[in-house]
């Protein structure tokens, strides 16, 4: 089945509207992972689409899709440049003849909002987290996501955060998971080089389990906690990988190595930085941890896991209850609490082969089911038709 037939729906046979998507980059996460999966979905069908941002590796990806890709400075919370590129948005939007702008960040989504009050395109925005606010100038900031006639959440968990700090109309808030590709996300595809490749590379040795918390290093991801629950569990015949960038954050990298040497865990704890082939980093690994303190909005990796049938240890925050079945693919815990971390560390690293497939069997078919890209894909493009089909809500005077 060609992509353009996965996006079809209802047996309907019209073109799909011109969307523009807009994004601060296109270097790494899931706002940026979910629209690139969006754009070259949409290029399949055959129709325009458009991609605006400052750029980044994944515009690879684009450019073989056929996805136009558009540079402007969107990374930036500056007001002159958000009113530039308004400018430069409203330009992009009549010359294309694009009629849904579909914004996925707070600061080009203000630029994208301008642009389609002054040239008449429809607008709807993506909540991919749960926004901070602190103060009324915070709300404000982030209150423009609120203001899309159309409002994707990518968790029932972010849907409920967004009804209850703005004032929206329910309807107009649509659940969409997050899909992953299970063409890259299944142990099948991953062949043995690549696996000796990353082993060799991270210098893994052959006869310890492994634990890996992939996610960038920021302290809100748990990382020390996990160090933690490790100097708790007493084991020196393990390897925990930590995969994910500092991000210039070097005053927390330097903390977690102080805190893996105060613990005495020079051999166990490593600091990776971003991996480019997560597929082999799971198929590696013993068991999967995320060890999250605040509340993550879908939570990806977990979802990766389970569709590469590793064993997960996940916080219970968030979405979580959403994307993992407690008991059967997934050990629940805590936040910010060792104690049981820890325990739960022991009970996956404990389990026989026998268990070890059953869990794998459960989690693939769990993923399998629930959270595939052409799904997330065919209902955001159900999305984009409602809107454009829909009539336009009456001029405030």
């Amino acid at each position: 089945m060609n992509s353009g037939a996965q996006l079809s729906t209802g047996g309907r046979q019209d073109k799909p509207p011109v969307v523009l998507q807009v994004v601060p980059g296109l270097t790494t996460g899931g706002a940026e992972r979910g629209c690139v999966d969006v754009g070259v979905a949409l290029a399949a069908t055959g129709v325009q689409t458009l991609i605006a941002s400052s750029g980044g590796p994944m515009t690879r990806e684009l450019d073989r899709a056929g996805v136009e890709h558009i540079k402007l400075a969107l990374d930036t919370k500056n007001p002159w440049t958000i009113w530039r590129n308004a400018d430069r948005l409203a330009e992009i939007i009549l010359a294309h003849g694009v009629e849904v702008v579909h914004a996925r960040s707070r600061a080009p989504a203000w630029s994208a909002w301008l642009a389609a009050q002054r040239t008449g395109a429809r607008f709807m925005t993506t909540f991919h987290a749960p926004y901070n606010f602190k103060g009324r100038l915070k709300h404000r900031y982030n209150s423009v996501m609120a203001k899309g006639e159309r409002i994707i959440a990518i968790s029932e968990f972010i849907r409920s955060h967004i009804l209850d700090n703005y004032e929206v109309a329910p309807e107009a808030v649509r659940v969409i998971h997050r899909g992953i590709d299970h063409t890259i996300f299944h142990p099948d595809r991953v062949a043995q080089p690549r696996l000796i490749q990353l082993a060799q590379q991270w210098r893994l040795p052959d006869d310890r389990p492994v634990i890996l918390l992939p996610g960038r290093l920021t302290r809100w991801k748990g990382q020390l906690d996990l160090i933690d629950a490790l100097a708790k569990l007493k084991r020196r015949d393990v390897v925990c990988l930590m995969v994910g960038s500092d991000q210039g954050r070097h005053r927390y990298r330097a903390e977690l190595e102080q805190r893996i040497a105060h613990h005495n865990l020079g051999s166990v704890v490593h600091l990776v930085d971003h991996c480019t082939d997560m597929a082999a980093a799971y198929m590696l690994s013993t068991v999967v941890v995320s060890a999250s303190r605040e509340p993550e909005a879908f939570g990806r990796v977990i979802v990766e896991a389970q569709a590469m049938g590793k064993p997960v240890i996940v916080t219970n925050i968030g979405a979580v209850m959403e994307t993992v079945i407690p008991g059967e693919t997934a050990e629940i815990v805590p936040p910010a609490d060792p104690e049981p971390l820890a325990e739960a560390l022991a009970r996956a690293l404990s389990l026989t082969a026998e268990q070890r497939a059953q869990v794998a069997e459960r989690a693939m078919a769990h993923a399998t089911a629930n959270f595939q890209k052409e799904r997330m894909c065919r209902e955001t493009l159900e999305v984009y038709r409602d809107l454009a089909d829909s009539p336009r809500p009456p001029v405030t005077p």
